[in-house]
């Protein structure tokens, strides 16, 4: 008897309908064609155990389990539950109550029966629906993940002895749903664990966080140990526009495929900080292996990407980065297929001034020479530099403020500021037709159609392209700024005083900064 069962396929965050066919005919072998990998052969102890434990038998004759398409390589336990239930059929120990055409299946199986939760519930359920199936069955475990999808009913048991009493009609359990949009509302009225009102001091970098929020500019932090580089840093995310539903949607399969979703979670709601060790890796940054996994810069879709010690982290590691912050996505290529994997991130990254850290420190000395603060500056290449629109000096808090200072603006507040710049650029975008969301990602065409700019902040601009000899790419950097000051002030057109500020956030456009004595 032949019998089809429908499971799916991941490559990168697509499905592949994949097809269970199961044969048992005379005689006395097992055969699993399809270019199954290890985990996929090991399958038949898993599900033959499972079967024993649940109180079927595993059939005495031959045994054939193809699964196609065969020339697309299947990975991982997640097709135990879609096999052993091909061979139930197939044996005539399980006559369902309806056809399983309609149905993806999937589920690793442990050896007492038990349903094991897989990777990729979400994308999964988004290619069933997308292709027509209109039933889903999973672990348990997975159910609420792929329950926040409309059109599609979602199954959720715990054993193989439930799934079969559920096929027979014998066991009754409801679809399950979730409703995204309540669980954004609820988890927009938690607060953070960490508040810009934590911060005392630093009122200058603050205001550059929030244009860099408000703008979805990469910012770069320069100052000595302990100056509050970090501590700033993991504070950006909390100022960040809330979660949409469809940017919680794509964060959320990434994770779920990368296998770091929570147990019982059904939706990533707050925006992903990541911060990798200087000592990582050009794969898990931005992703690869077999099969191709998310890294980090994935993990960091629509959230921040937190790079700490720029310096000591490897150049071919930071030049992987170059390609991402300009197409906002990364591209795994492997013989047979290519895959794609979001990373819209917003950049943060801090640095030392020098080698020993106290170059411009108001009261500790450097002990670096001129010619060694331009090596340790020089390890980040100008490619990269020219990426990020925001590079700023941080200098320590005097122990006065942190004692007296009054706590400073709560993210909430900050936060409200940055939606409103968010929405100004919203709706300029939406009367122009483009699909862009903040200023950060304005190409030189549009950007000479939205940076309208008075006289005098024209002549503003030229005087400090020719005083610092701005290339192209940081003069286009300082109008992003600019443009997204002037969304900050509710104006139209870019004044001077935007101008000004915006050169301010360039200081390693001004050949003199590290070349001067140490102090």
């Amino acid at each position: 008897m032949l019998v089809k069962v429908h499971g799916c396929a991941l490559q990168g965050l697509d499905g592949l309908t994949i097809t269970i066919e199961v044969s048992v005919t005379e005689g006395m072998k097992y055969y699993m064609v399809g270019l199954p990998d290890n985990a996929v052969r090991e399958s038949w102890q898993r599900v033959e155990s499972a079967l024993r434990e649940s109180g079927f038998q595993m059939p005495r004759r031959k045994v054939v389990i193809n699964l196609a398409p065969a020339d697309v390589r299947k990975e991982g336990s997640a097709y135990d539950l879609p096999i052993a239930l091909g061979i139930l059929i197939a044996s005539g120990q399980l006559e369902p109550i309806t056809p399983l055409d309609e149905w993806i299946i999937m589920g690793e199986l442990s050896l007492d029966g038990t349903l094991q939760p897989i990777r990729g519930a979400l994308p999964i359920a988004l290619h069933a629906r997308h292709h027509g199936f209109t039933k889903l069955l999973l672990p348990e475990k997975n159910a609420r993940e792929a329950g926040i999808l409309d059109g599609i009913q979602v199954y959720g048991l715990r054993t193989l002895r439930e799934v079969v009493d559920f096929l027979r009609g014998e066991l009754h359990r409801t679809s399950i749903h979730v409703d995204p949009e309540a669980i954004l509302r609820t988890a927009q009225d938690q607060a953070y664990q960490v508040d810009f009102a934590d911060v005392r001091g630093q009122e200058y970098v603050k205001r550059a966080l929030v244009v860099a929020a408000a703008g979805g500019h990469n910012v770069l932090m320069i100052g000595p140990p302990g100056a509050g580089k970090s501590m700033l840093a993991q504070r950006l995310v909390t100022i960040l526009p809330s979660f949409t539903l469809e940017e919680a949607l794509e964060t959320t399969k990434i994770y779920s495929i990368a296998g770091l979703l929570p147990p019982g979670q059904s939706l990533i709601t707050s925006r992903p900080f990541r911060a990798p060790h200087h000592t990582i890796s050009d794969v898990a940054l931005v992703g690869g292996g077999v099969p191709p996994q998310p890294g980090e810069i994935s993990l960091a879709h629509n959230g921040v990407l937190f790079l700490d010690e720029l310096p000591e982290f490897k150049r071919s590691v930071l030049e992987v980065l170059r390609q991402p912050l300009e197409t906002r996505e990364i591209v795994i290529s492997r013989a047979k297929h290519t895959v794609r994997f979001p990373a819209n991130f917003t950049l943060v990254a801090a640095m030392n001034p020098c080698p020993c850290g106290y170059y411009n420190h108001p009261q500790k000395p450097c002990q670096c020479t001129p010619g060694m603060i331009r090596r340790y500056i020089s390890r980040l290449s100008g490619p990269l530099l020219d990426r990020i629109d925001i590079h700023l000096e941080v200098v320590p808090v005097p122990i006065q403020e942190l004692h007296t200072q009054e706590g400073g603006i709560s993210s909430r507040e900050l936060r409200a500021r940055v939606e409103e710049a968010r929405a100004r650029q919203r709706h300029r975008f939406q009367s122009l037709g483009v699909p862009l969301y903040c200023n950060s990602q304005l190409s030189p065409s549009l950007l000479r159609k939205v940076c309208t700019l008075t006289e005098s902040s024209l002549q503003l601009l030229k005087n400090a392209v020719e005083r610092y000899q701005l290339s192209t790419r940081a003069h286009d950097r300082i109008l992003k700024i600019a443009r997204t000051l002037a969304d900050l002030d509710g104006k139209d057109t870019i004044e001077p005083i935007h101008i000004a500020e915006a050169i301010q956030y360039r200081i390693l456009d001004k050949p003199l900064w590290g070349e001067g004595v140490p102090a």
